[in-house]
């Protein structure tokens, strides 16, 4: 028997691909860049953050989001975007994650002086930065380790108001005349044909397109025209669903939306969360959509410590639904969602599901290659599969570095 570790769990290649930019900061940054910028936070030392705004358990979301106040504020100009991008692919190396693809919503950062642009290249050039740092390494340049990959993903908005971002309040104060919910529809397809033409003529590695924010009252497929943009461009798709509202808003995602993966889709089986008239149809309809992400193997990207930070019903990670997305065998991976925000990390979150839900090593396995087969890869595909072909070798060369294989019964050390 073979016992695992943490000190495993981090050594194994691994993927991040749902963690948003701005709740991804180190904290020593964050201080530094509100002292130059001028802005006022809560605390100017590490432990007074930890202790008022960044904690480990939250109160409701409401307390969950104000962070990203003070996180969004330090990053209006494009040297600290770089810098916090650059940080954050160094972080995410240095936890064992050789992939990530990770999200901004550019127009939060938007104003007269920082175009679409510049905000996209200036993350890039961080990210960039850090990748060629990190593939310099001895052991990656002899071809010891697989290097280091990232895309982005660009997200647009359910909603905004005018403190959202200098972009957004030009938005509503030049057309007033405009019903709300059209104008959030512009923002997003703006947004698409931007990135689309930043990825194809400028060669920025934009992804994905998202769409996140406030689920409950803003559907996706309100947002399936900046969607069926992204489509028609061959740019891959996920969205934030079934986080805050129910199976509707996935089956949304997936047929007004295209959707390749979902983001959280925490109340995928919630069938009481179904508007139909009985229970037989309730249940009907939530074993068909499951089914239906099943055998479309479209991937639920999992947040374990998020979700039970900012969704009431779960609080206690025993009654996550992803015991029950293991079960029945649905393409799930672990993402941090936000570093700084929920204070994990992708090996917490592994670590989180291995000592709940009892994933024998060979399915631990299957999860973790699959998150880089199911990435959004930028470069071509038979460079992906060769990718992905190093990935494989290099996590049974570490298996047998720690002495564990896909065959032992395992246990988990409570370090």
């Amino acid at each position: 028997m073979a016992e695992i570790t943490r000190e495993f769990i981090k050594a194994l290649p691994k993927t991040d691909l749902h963690v948003h930019l701005d709740g991804s900061l180190r904290i020593p940054t964050l201080i530094e860049l509100a002292k130059e910028q001028d802005v006022k936070l809560p605390s100017n030392t590490e432990e007074g953050l930890r202790e008022v705004l960044f904690k480990d358990a939250y109160a409701n979301l409401p307390e969950y989001l104000e962070g990203f106040s003070y996180t969004a504020a330090v990053m209006q100009d494009a040297e600290a975007l770089e810098r916090i991008a650059y940080e954050f692919a160094l972080d995410s190396f240095e936890d064992g994650v050789l992939y990530c693809e990770v999200r901004l919503a550019p127009q939060r950062h938007m104003s007269d002086k920082l175009g679409m642009d510049d905000v996209l290249k200036s993350v890039n050039a961080g990210l960039d930065r850090a990748k060629k740092e990190i593939n310099s390494r001895n052991d990656i340049a002899a071809g010891d380790r697989p290097h280091f990959e990232y895309g982005i993903i660009a997200c647009a908005m359910r909603k905004f108001e005018q403190s959202y971002s200098e972009y957004f309040r030009q938005i509503i104060e030049l057309n007033p005349n405009i019903p709300i919910l059209e104008r959030y529809k512009i923002a997003a397809s703006d947004l698409v044909r931007g990135v689309i033409r930043l990825r194809d003529e400028e060669g920025l590695p934009i992804v994905a397109f998202d769409l996140a924010g406030e689920e409950a009252g803003y559907p996706a497929a309100d947002y399936a025209e900046a969607y069926d943009l992204a489509h028609k461009a061959f740019m891959m798709k996920t969205v934030h669903a079934g986080e805050s509202y129910g199976p509707p808003s996935i089956f949304q995602a997936i047929t007004e939306c295209h959707a390749d993966r979902i983001g959280h889709g925490t109340n995928l089986f919630r069938d009481d969360m179904v508007n139909l008239p009985t229970e037989q149809e309730r249940k009907h309809y939530v074993r068909a959509l499951w089914q239906y992400i099943a055998d479309r193997r479209i991937t639920i990207e999992v947040c374990l410590t998020s979700n039970m930070q900012t969704i009431p019903n779960i609080m206690r990670v025993e009654n996550h639904p992803v015991g029950l997305m293991l079960e029945n065998r649905l393409s799930t991976t672990f993402c941090t969602d936000n570093r700084l925000i929920s204070n994990t990390t992708v090996t917490d979150e592994i670590m989180l599901a291995l000592r709940h839900f009892g994933i024998a090593q060979r399915r631990l396995k299957d999860i973790i290659i699959y998150g880089f087969k199911r990435s959004f890869f930028a470069h071509p595909y038979l460079e992906k599969r060769g990718y992905v072909r190093k990935i494989i070798d290099y996590f049974d060369d570490v298996q047998k570095r720690f002495k564990v294989t896909t065959d032992q019964e395992v246990t988990i050390a409570e370090s």
